[in-house]
């Protein structure tokens, strides 16, 4: 054992078309050992792609070495396996082809019949060996993901550099992977880098963690070291006490570097105190501009608290080629006014099913869905929906997609009130510096603030959130669930929220409800979550209740690790 890559204040800019220069790295230091996983852990443009990159050989730094086994590294090498966020596969060749190419390019000094082995082998080791003759197109993204994964083993590197490679995937087939790696360590004995924007998943596989500073100019501010014993269970440690210090130590220090460089913004403009007409309230669409009776804007009004929102007997049934398939069945929830609820459950549960269905966007096939006393049968602006993609017009600006759902439930307010309205939300949500901004011109997280923004500036009846932050890397989903919780804390508006996440589930929520495996999904369990409001992620991690949530969902997730959802990853 001794150290096998050496990085000594490697620093790396890029010049814009404008000349502008972008200070990426500002001097890079880490010592790596033979045999050690080391996770590197950053904001979203902090420069951790850049930083692999640079250590794979296929970026050049412009000051500082890189060492591998005390020499300088030059270009790309079979010393050094690569898996990127996204995997680029050929789709026109079998999973066992698409490994081979790397393996007969690499490997010119072996048989063929040696280097058959050395595919087969490494294919099987990510547990794809019933699979070798399909192609991409026939492959789950987990499994996509795995045959990348192979790819580089096979190239038998010294060194694995690992991407982000899980980031895009659900969580239970991310778990099945975060395994794979960890069984891959165990087996394959590599020295691992990976790069991640996951806390529990640096902290299950890592010996240590590198955190990244913010952009512009990353360095490494702190390494920690990840003395839990293994094998680390995901249930067995979250009841550990000292994997729980560790864990708050880490997201602590996220969070300083985070408050130090936040993007919420708080508004210039204060919200005018005014109403959302009830566009169904007399079963007709008022005209724009037109001065309402007080008694119709005052319906939009509600007196209903209790049993606001129900789900009644809720099933979904799709028609498919071999018949009738059930994929919601018998859900049955009640909640009341102002009640934030999370969903939570493998993929292919049922959870966005149940959110489109309340939206009014998909046909309940029997039972139904009363809000506030009246049946849902159809979309509209008293249901806002905030999707994992946010759907923008890509032609208008920030403040012109807001707007348009502004001008339809506020025709009775002025020109000035609903332009403060729009522009209060999008101040919120840290756009206040971009709201003339076209939305084709933004990143996936300033798309993402803008559909928050307007559907909070709907005041709707109901929230319906499907994995809003899921697309997001975890730091900028810690800023916009913080966006969530403030605005939501205004306004208490009536809310669901599809999520993965469990931490995310707990700290929003009034009540978990976790959804069973698909087909034929219901409601396994339903926790509730008894801690104070206004919620702040740093108390909750010092409250033993938090961990008793979170083992209670990790269990319950644990148990349904199987079926449809399991045999698809």
């Amino acid at each position: 054992m001794g150290t096998i890559l050496s990085l000594s204040g490697v620093r790396k800019s890029y010049t814009g078309q404008t000349g502008s220069v972008t200070n990426v790295l500002d001097g890079i230091d880490l010592d790596v050992e033979e045999g050690e996983f080391i996770a590197i852990l950053g904001f979203s443009g902090a420069g951790k792609t850049t930083l692999i990159s640079t250590i794979a050989g296929l970026v050049e730094p412009d000051a500082g070495d890189i060492l591998l086994h005390g020499a300088p590294i030059d270009g790309p090498g079979k010393d050094r396996g690569l898996v990127f966020q996204s995997y680029s596969l050929f789709p026109w060749l079998t999973v066992e082809k698409n490994v081979a190419l790397a393996v007969d390019a690499v490997h010119k000094d072996r048989s063929r019949a040696e280097r058959a082995a050395l595919v087969r082998q490494k294919v099987e080791l990510v547990g794809l060996g019933h699979a070798m003759d399909r192609k991409p197109a026939q492959l789950s993204g987990g499994m996509r993901q795995r045959v990348s994964v192979a790819r580089a083993l096979a190239m038998e590197p010294e060194i694995l550099l690992l991407d982000e490679p899980l980031s895009a995937l659900d969580a239970l087939t991310r778990a099945k992977l975060q395994d794979e790696i960890e069984r891959i360590r165990k087996e394959e004995k590599r020295t691992i880098i990976l790069v991640t924007n996951d806390v529990d998943e640096a902290l299950l596989l890592a010996d240590r963690v590198a955190v990244l500073t913010p952009a512009p100019g990353a360095r490494i501010g702190r390494l920690f070291t990840v003395d839990v014993p293994r094998p680390r269970e995901r249930e067995a440690v979250n009841d550990d006490v000292h994997f729980q210090a560790l864990r708050r130590e880490i997201v602590g220090y996220l969070g300083q570097l985070n408050d130090a460089g936040s993007s919420v913004g708080e508004s210039r403009v204060a919200l005018p105190e005014v109403v959302p007409i009830d566009l169904y309230a007399r079963g007709e669409e008022p005209k724009a501009e037109v001065e309402l009776p007080k008694a119709y804007v005052e319906a939009g009004q509600s007196a209903v608290e209790n049993r606001y929102l129900e789900f009644f007997k809720l099933h979904k049934v799709y028609p498919t080629p071999k018949g009738p398939l059930t994929v919601v069945e018998d859900f049955n929830l009640i909640m009341n006014r102002g009640e934030f609820v999370s969903l939570i459950g493998h993929s292919g549960c049922g959870k966005s099913t149940v959110l489109t269905m309340a939206a009014g966007l998909n046909a309940i096939s029997a039972g139904g869905i009363v809000l506030d006393n009246r049946e849902i049968t159809g979309a509209g602006p008293d249901k806002a929906v905030v999707f994992q993609a946010p759907s923008l017009m890509p032609w208008l600006t920030a403040r012109q997609n807001v707007s348009l759902g502004v001008e339809r439930v506020y025709p009775h307010a002025s020109k000035a009130e609903r332009r403060d309205i729009v522009d209060y939300y999008l101040e919120r949500v840290g756009l206040g510096d971009a709201m003339d901004k076209m939305a084709a011109e933004m990143s996936n997280g300033m798309r993402q603030r803008v559909g928050i923004a307007r559907a909070f500036a709907l005041s709707p009846r109901l929230l319906l959130l499907d994995e809003p932050f899921g697309m997001l890397d975890s730091l900028t989903r810690w800023d916009l669930q913080d966006v969530l919780v403030e605005t939501w804390n205004r306004t208490k508006v009536t809310a669901i929220m599809v999520t993965h996440d469990v931490d995310e589930a707990i700290l929003l929520a009034d009540r978990v409800v976790m959804m069973t495996n698909g087909p034929r999904a219901t409601i396994g369990k339903v926790l509730k979550v008894d801690l104070p409001r206004p919620r702040d992620r740093k108390a909750l991690l010092e409250d033993p209740k938090f961990y008793e949530y979170r083992q209670e969902v990790l269990h319950f997730l644990a148990e349904y690790d199987h079926g449809p959802a399991a045999k698809a990853a």
